[in-house]
């Protein structure tokens, strides 16, 4: 007679511990006024922050965070961000460049991916300087923070993986969506400003090359669910961007992306929904008009998180689900594909070789390499040949011979020399070659 008593005493204990290891649901950064770091001064809830104030790696970083309903915390925050980053941009022209943290991590001071996230703005300021030293970009970092964490428990954290993954798809189809589409607008505001010029009296068309010369540039990057975050709100863009670059049934221009970039770092989302953009991009056989990567995804060959992790949960999600083979040939038989559609459902896209485009590795030759200056990246680019690699400061980047040449889309498996696991984005081989694709795609 005793059981249903111990039973419900029992169910109460656990109840409480969970609610106890549930992680904060709150807004870190509260306060919307910009902060100037100092060493006596963290800003910790500031969610516009001025780093390095002065110095050659200057950097303005803000805030902006998202519930788990895809909603924004407080819109004041985000247009508090926006007011800043339009009186930058309207001055002086801007890298800005987003981070979207995934599983485990948030906004609270102190999270490393904040901190890694840092450090690579910093690096980024200080090319700037480096090879444009009479009119350096300003950088502006922005750290979308989520809830990736919704159970902070030690053992029971990891059972969040269905969870998580469902708010990161709706952080990605909704409240991400209106913040980068708004940052694409403020790359646009001196070529604005230049169209405005222009139809002032005594002005002729000779100027008209001056409205490309705008440099202000966007680049979106992503990690774990963060990666699939970005690509849930990015990929119909990217899509109907790529139709629309055929301008003409004589004339295919170039393809444009979101923002100048995506970079998304071993994203957790499943091949699947990368197939059609693979798909759509490998219609087309030539791009003699690409000269710079519009989307790369670069997956840890030992990121056991997204290759069985992954899986395991998958496996149970698509059970009941009925999946075929794909088979395409474009390009007169030239490209082919042939994908299981179940095992493209349960596999994350770096994970599911069909789709691979590239390899990444340590260079295998010992010398020492140059960097390559921003301005000589495009020619570099431009060298590569499918299936040889091309030598990348310490790094190679193998084509695979899947894909035509340039071709905008980058599916790349990294090997561990360069990126070892999941949470491993920050090492300097990698952040060095993230660095090069952030430079030739946001070249002058």
């Amino acid at each position: 007679m005793t059981f249903p008593g111990k039973a419900y005493i029992g169910l109460v204990v656990l109840c409480s511990t969970l609610l106890a290891g549930c992680a904060p649901n709150i807004i870190y950064r509260s306060d919307y006024a910009s902060c100037t770091i100092t060493d006596n001064n963290p800003c910790d809830s500031h969610s516009i922050q001025l780093h390095h104030a002065g110095s050659d790696q200057e950097f303005l970083l803000g805030f902006v965070e998202i519930d788990d309903q895809g909603q924004l915390r407080d819109r004041l925050q985000m247009n508090a961000l926006m007011d800043s980053v339009y009186r930058m941009s309207s001055d002086d022209d801007v890298l800005i460049n987003v981070f979207v943290h995934g599983w485990h991590h948030n906004a609270a001071p102190g999270d490393s991916n904040i901190e890694g996230f840092k450090e690579t703005l910093a690096k980024l300021s200080q090319i700037e300087h480096e090879y444009a030293k009479d009119e350096p970009r300003k950088v502006i970092g922005i750290y979308v923070g989520w809830q990736g964490e919704s159970i902070d428990f030690p053992g029971l954290r990891y059972v969040t993986f269905w969870d998580r993954k469902n708010t990161a798809e709706d952080v990605g189809y909704l409240g991400i969506s209106e913040l980068l589409l708004r940052l694409e607008q403020v790359t646009h505001v001196k070529k604005t400003q230049r169209i405005e010029d222009e139809k002032k009296p005594g002005l002729t068309d000779a100027g008209d090359n001056s409205l490309q010369q705008s440099s202000s540039r966007l680049v979106i990057i992503g990690h774990s669910f963060g990666g699939a975050v970005v690509y849930n709100a990015a990929s119909q863009i990217l899509a109907s961007r790529f139709v629309n670059s055929k301008i003409g049934k004589s004339y295919v221009g170039a393809v444009e992306g979101f923002g100048d970039l995506v970079v998304l770092l071993n994203p957790a989302f499943e091949a699947t929904q990368f197939a059609p953009l693979y798909d759509l991009a490998q219609s087309r056989c030539s791009y003699p008009f690409s000269k710079r990567p519009r989307l790369a995804i670069l997956t840890s060959e030992t990121d056991y998180a997204t290759k069985y992790a992954f899986w395991a949960g998958r496996v149970f999600s698509t059970l009941w689900e009925t999946h075929n083979t794909i088979e395409r040939e474009e390009c007169g038989g030239k490209r082919k594909l042939i994908m299981d559609e179940g095992e493209a459902d349960r596999n994350t896209v770096g994970h599911f070789s069909p789709l691979l485009t590239h390899e990444l590795s340590k260079a295998k030759a010992q010398r020492e390499v140059a960097k390559p200056r921003p301005q000589e990246l495009a020619a570099l680019w431009r060298q590569q040949k499918e299936g040889k690699a091309m030598r990348y400061g310490n790094t190679e980047l193998t084509h695979l011979g899947k894909t035509e040449l340039h071709n905008p889309y980058l599916n790349i498996l990294v090997h561990s020399d360069v990126m070892d696991g999941h949470n491993d984005i920050f090492g300097d081989d990698l952040t060095d070659f993230i660095r090069m694709l952030i430079l030739l795609s946001t070249q002058r």
